[in-house]
């Protein structure tokens, strides 16, 4: 029997045979062999019921690509080119790599996570981090567990388990994944006490509504949303004030809590932990991972009596962070230190920062390169375009920047098609690349590109 007539198959052959291959043997060594038994017996009954010829050569490729498909990560870096800096969905802020060493440094052997290298006796793994967060904020004590809803469940399960919490009405937020600050106060076992309308609040509403169900006041940073016209909201160090006199708890959430006054950067002002506390907060939420730049994680900050309590709660187990995000918010942390140096050290605050002018300069780098990627396919351009912070961090503040626009080339019948299709080519890159899809465009905005090589290495001539 000739060579050719030899791979090529009427029917499937045999999964032994096929598992005896050397290219299969060679997968097998590998990935082990459950696994490549099952992408080929899944293969092989796959051609069965498709009834076609099939060669060696194609089986060999197919069982490949399903044991790839399997064994390949889901957890993939991307190029954020959307234009939101601070993009939920995209892991929000990269982290400096001082924070990654850390984090590899613990991860590839034993720590002293829990163990007071002092005493020889048992330690606490807030002790890693909470004096740089007392020294940041003003705070007499801190806690960390693994995200800000986290640690506004626990401060109100653990302050106000069957009691009342009073918010005003304005400031029952939702944020992300119709997640509502009602539906965490229920889970948390407190009453919600509203006071005040959709858009006034007064000092009075508040003064009005304590008593002795009253177990403390809650104050919810208005991050992913505005209310502009007739509004009207209980001073900040008033209504502190008036909680301190009723010796009620004055809790606030910051959500995104900037470390520092971003309006030194050029950028719009945002209530950082120090300045609300000094305002009377007795404590404050705030997250790891939004303007403050480091790992996903939630932070408690305020007086150390009301610490003390939330860390006693049993639930604060079960939201305790695990070292590779305490040893990343420590070196985060420790960048603070260093005001003068933070544009350098800390990728958010730099991407957020980043003057229009130098974005505009690697548009126009880029352009050349893409316009032969994408040959006659489409008409590409570079335009002036408005990026934000992202995670409900500023919502109505836009930064002023600059994309490369895709469109098609000439007028196309359904170009919202041709649109989505391009996008989805972009993200089918080796290393995907989002952007997004505006005035009948698809815009990559390029604020948060600096790996500029990496991305240019991604543009080969189409062959479409």
């Amino acid at each position: 029997m000739a060579d050719h007539d030899r791979d090529v198959h009427l029917r499937p052959p045999a999964v032994d045979r096929v598992l005896g291959w050397p290219a299969i043997s060679a997968l097998i060594e590998a990935h082990g062999r459950p696994l490549v038994l099952q992408a080929a017996r899944d293969e092989l009954a796959f051609l069965r019921e498709r009834a076609d010829g099939c060669t060696d050569e194609g089986i060999t490729h197919s069982i490949h690509a399903r044991v790839d498909a399997v064994v390949a990560p889901s957890l993939r870096k991307v190029f954020n080119l959307t234009g939101t800096v601070l993009h939920t969905n995209l892991g929000r802020a990269p982290l400096p790599p001082e924070a990654i060493e850390a984090m590899v440094q613990v991860a590839s052997g034993a720590s002293n996570l829990e163990y007071d290298l002092g005493t020889g006796k048992r330690g606490d793994r807030d002790d890693h981090v909470e004096a740089l967060l007392c020294r940041l904020t003003g705070a007499q004590a801190a806690t960390v567990v693994n995200n800000n809803a986290a640690a506004v469940l626990l401060t109100l399960n653990s302050l106000a388990l069957r009691r009342e919490v009073i918010v005003s009405r304005g400031e029952l937020i939702e944020i992300g994944g119709a997640f509502r600050l009602p539906d965490i106060m229920a889970r948390a076992g407190c009453k919600l006490h509203e006071v005040g309308t959709t858009n006034r609040t007064h000092l009075h509403d508040f003064e009005n509504a304590m008593g002795v169900k009253t177990a403390l006041v809650l104050k919810a940073h208005a991050s992913n949303y505005n209310i502009q016209g007739f509004t009207a909201e209980a001073d900040p160090r008033e209504l502190g004030a008036l909680c301190q006199e009723r010796g009620v708890p004055f809790v606030v959430d910051l959500g995104s809590g900037t470390l520092v006054d971003l309006a030194r950067f050029g950028l719009p002002h945002e209530p950082t932990p120090a300045q609300t506390i000094a305002s009377g907060a007795d404590l404050v939420t705030f997250s790891g991972d939004k303007l403050l730049g480091g790992p996903q994680a939630g932070i408690i900050v305020g007086r150390a009596s009301l610490v003390a309590v939330i860390k006693k709660n049993p639930m604060k187990r079960a939201m305790r962070c695990d070292k590779l995000t305490i040893a990343a918010l420590g070196a985060v942390l420790r960048l603070y230190a260093n005001p003068e140096r933070l544009i350098q050290h800390i990728p958010v605050l730099r991407l957020l920062a980043r003057p229009p002018t130098e974005i505009e300069a690697l548009a126009h780098r880029v352009l050349p390169l893409l316009s032969r990627y994408l040959g006659a396919r489409a008409q590409v351009d570079v335009v002036p375009v408005q990026s934000q912070i992202g995670s409900g961090s500023l919502p109505v503040d836009l930064l002023a920047s600059f994309a490369v626009r895709i469109k098609p080339a000439g007028p196309k019948k359904g170009s919202g098609s041709w649109l989505d299709q391009m996008a989805g080519e972009f993200r089918k890159l080796p290393v995907p690349v989002i952007g997004r899809i505006a005035d009948g465009a698809f815009l990559l905005d390029l604020r948060c590109l600096e790996d500029e090589a990496g991305f240019l290495a991604l543009l080969t001539p189409s062959q479409g």
